[in-house]
């Protein structure tokens, strides 16, 4: 059994199969880029500073006990000959053969084609994004504490985030309340200084629940100061200057993307039935199936990445959220584990338990069985029990919880570590030989050098020969 995807449906589907069958009855192997699963809810938590980085993937290695790894991202589906090709990071692409395939790739970013957004912008569909987006948002707020120029330092604290679905909201909520914590620690910045944007194409924000409770979390949003624009499209950011639909010009250091995903593009080229959205037609009992439902043989699928009907809103179907892809990934094991003991499969059907979202330390909103509706410090804290339960692994649980304990106990880390993501910049700098005075271009013309006798072992070998002569 060959399962595309480590994240929420290939992780999940891959333990309920193993607990199902034994080793002698099946084989499987999951693959994907990463060698760990990325429990997404909680990049917010991240970015924001209140989660280890660490405590929110689970390794491969460690949560699925007795199944095989491939690290490799998936190139070519060819179902017609049961093969995948799988590119490693290092070394040549190779087909991997299987009898029964899972589809669980999950989502990337939809992005459009705006002049400047693929120079500028950030996105936050994984782990490192999230750190990234944390070390970048308080290495502005260091920087513009270091300088005197008023429009350069209004420059570095200005922040806009495109998007006003969960992940654009939890992302800037968080974010701004960890900025606002982190410039407490500074006697020439306040919180006045900040500036946070939202845009948004729709009339409202956060459609997964109410319009009472959106209303509620505008408000909320803009007593905190924060600029908000409904309605309106991103049309420029290039060179850091934005541009808005609604004829609103600033400048930004800071550009956050996360207006919507797509089913993965490898999809596209694949001989398996996909909808209009470029996801794998699937149906009620996961299975892959066409247009006429007649059901493909050997191929499931489940998550962002497929249609999966909604039986209890018929002509719809179930949402891109973890609450969904998690159940899908139970019931698709069983159904595969049933399917090859010949036994009867069940249709996916789940009735929604609810949706929370947090808005920063102690602030939250919860619509819970469809009815209920949930706001402030109980929502926040709703939020936090129902990801932690969903969390694999005990290890993780414990983790987290013991991090949220340390961080209402005293207060989050608000350093950043910039330098984290090119470490050898210093080193780099250092191994330059020192330019010629008077020369136009020397630094540049002494680095590329270097790079290329460093190439060159010989060269390398006897340059250190001269430097300890000259000692």
């Amino acid at each position: 059994m060959l399962i595309l995807g480590g994240g929420t449906v290939g992780l999940y589907t891959a333990r309920r199969l193993r607990k199902r069958l034994g080793r002698r009855e099946a084989a499987i192997v999951v693959v994907d880029p990463r060698p760990y699963m990325t429990y997404a809810p909680f990049l917010p938590e991240v970015a924001a500073g209140s989660i280890d980085p660490r405590h929110v993937v689970a390794p491969h290695r460690f949560a699925l006990p007795g199944i095989d790894s491939l690290q490799g991202k998936v190139s070519r589906i060819v179902h017609a000959e049961r093969k995948v090709e799988v590119t490693p990071e290092e070394g040549d692409p190779y087909w991997v053969t299987y009898d029964h395939l899972v589809v669980g790739l999950g989502a990337v970013a939809r992005t459009l084609p705006i002049p400047g957004l693929a120079e500028v912008g950030v996105g936050f569909k994984n782990v490192e994004e999230a750190i990234a987006l944390r070390n970048h948002v308080l290495g502005r707020i260091d920087l513009a504490a270091s300088t005197w120029d008023p429009e350069l330092r209004e420059r570095m604290l200005t922040f806009t985030f495109v998007g006003g679905g969960f992940a654009g909201i939890e992302a800037l909520a968080e974010l701004e309340d960890m900025a606002r914590d982190a410039v407490e620690g500074y006697e020439t910045i306040s919180p006045e200084d900040l500036h946070f944007v939202l845009v948004e194409a729709s009339p409202r924000i956060l459609p997964e629940v109410s319009a009472e409770l959106g209303g509620y979390t505008l408000d909320q949003l803009r007593k905190r100061n924060i600029d908000i624009h409904l309605s309106t499209f991103l049309k420029s950011c290039v060179d850091r200057h934005v541009v808005l639909s609604d004829g609103t010009e600033y400048d930004s250091e800071t550009v956050v993307w996360t207006a919507g995903v797509k089913a993965n593009p490898v999809l596209a080229d694949s001989d398996l039935p996909l909808d209009q959205l470029g996801r794998v037609r699937c149906s009620a009992t996961l299975q892959v199936a066409d247009e006429d439902g007649t059901v493909v043989e050997g191929a499931w699928a489940a998550g962002d990445c497929a249609a999966v009907p909604d039986l209890l809103n018929p002509g719809q179907f179930c949402p891109p959220n973890a609450q969904h892809a998690l159940r899908e990934a139970k019931v698709l094991g069983d159904n595969m584990a049933a399917y090859l003991r010949s036994a009867p499969v069940h249709e996916y059907k789940h009735s929604n338990v609810g949706t929370v979202a947090s808005l920063g330390m102690h602030q939250g909103v919860a619509q819970m069985f469809g009815r209920f509706k949930v706001r402030g410090l109980l929502a926040w804290f709703l939020h936090r029990t129902y990801h932690l339960y969903a969390m694999p692994t005990l290890n993780r649980k414990f983790r987290i919880a013991s991090g949220w304990t340390a961080t209402l106990l005293f207060r989050r880390e608000v350093v950043a570590l910039g330098t984290l993501h090119d470490p050898r910049a210093e080193f780099r700098a250092a191994a330059v030989p020192p330019t010629k005075p008077g020369s136009a271009g020397a630094a540049k013309d002494a680095a590329k050098d270097a790079a290329k006798d460093a190439a060159d072992p010989e060269v390398a070998a006897e340059a250190q020969r001269e430097a300890t002569e000259e000692e």
